[in-house]
């Protein structure tokens, strides 16, 4: 299949060179030519604009930083709707609000073309695996198209609704994700400063009620799962960056809802504190250092 694949970051790379491997043919535009060299490399062809990658494309996927993005790629003189043919399926992975998803899926309706949102998880672990989860806002429709593809980058693809729902289940997830691994965290250091063993208290927590995926897959404290970032100085993984930006788009779509996120919102402001001291390129995980006295 001839795919128009816009965006080559961490995420969007290792996902574009697994559809390479799967033997798709791919028109590439993204800014950094260094990772456009390299995918040239593998069989690809570099476009000079997204609107030149999108001419003549089968299937376009985009792999954006944040909502701006998305737009001008879509939108604008040089972007997707200006050289996408009619009738052809699209579907944009990045993670956005809600409401950008709907209103760019609207501007590509009038075009004739049935536009998706597919945000995914996994991180770029699973990106480079091919073992992604990607939650999928469509028609029912364009979702049977997409899947087939979608399969060749992910493990879990999951019809979450009609275009939107996808950013919705993602936000929601995430704000969840990020309130539990800072619960987590507190009892981790709570159990520290109070005596007890930490690695005893893991297990406790993880063969107990207290038990989740922040703790017993990803738990923040150094030592007590191996293949956390925790046991390698919170490098990979997640990064808190990206969980601040996840939780801002939790929070807004909360307040456009008047939805209270009481704890979402309390967790934003304490990534938000890591980062300005200069932590957000760790992981997430590394909240937990917000608990703990200076060693």
């Amino acid at each position: 299949m001839n795919i128009a694949f816009i965006g080559l970051g961490n995420m969007g790379a290792p996902m574009a060179r697994n559809l390479i491997k799967a033997g798709h043919q791919l028109n590439l535009f993204d800014p950094n030519q260094s990772e456009l060299a390299e995918l040239a490399q593998l069989g690809g062809r570099i476009s000079a604009s997204p609107k030149a990658a999108a001419e003549g494309a089968e299937l376009v996927i985009t792999m954006l930083p944040a909502a701006a993005h998305v737009r001008s790629v879509w939108l604008g003189e040089d972007g997707v709707l200006a050289g996408i043919g009619r009738g052809v399926p699209a579907v944009d992975c990045s993670t956005i609000d809600p409401q950008t998803a709907r209103e760019v899926a609207a501007a590509a309706a009038k075009q004739g073309v049935a536009m998706a949102d597919a945000p995914v998880s996994g991180g770029t672990g699973g990106a480079q695996a091919g073992t992604l989860t990607f939650m999928v806002g469509a028609s029912a429709e364009l979702f049977a198209t997409l899947q087939p593809v979608l399969a060749q980058m992910g493990r879990n693809i999951v019809h979450c609704g009609e275009v939107g729902t996808g950013q919705i289940a993602k936000i929601c997830n995430n704000l969840l994700l990020g309130i539990s691994m800072i619960g987590v965290s507190e009892a981790m250091a709570l159990g520290d400063a109070l005596g007890i063993d930490t690695q005893v208290l893991a297990g406790i927590i993880n063969s107990s009620t207290g038990r989740c995926w922040s703790s017993d897959t990803y738990n923040p404290w150094p030592g007590v799962i191996e293949t956390a970032p925790a046991s390698r100085g919170y490098t990979g993984g997640f990064g808190a960056e990206l969980m601040l930006k996840d939780l801002g788009l939790a929070t807004e779509a909360a307040r456009q809802a008047h939805q209270p996120v009481v704890l979402g919102a309390v967790a934003q402001q304490l990534y938000q504190a890591m980062s300005q001291r200069g932590e957000g390129g760790k992981d997430f995980s590394a909240i937990v250092n917000s608990y703990r006295k200076p060693q």
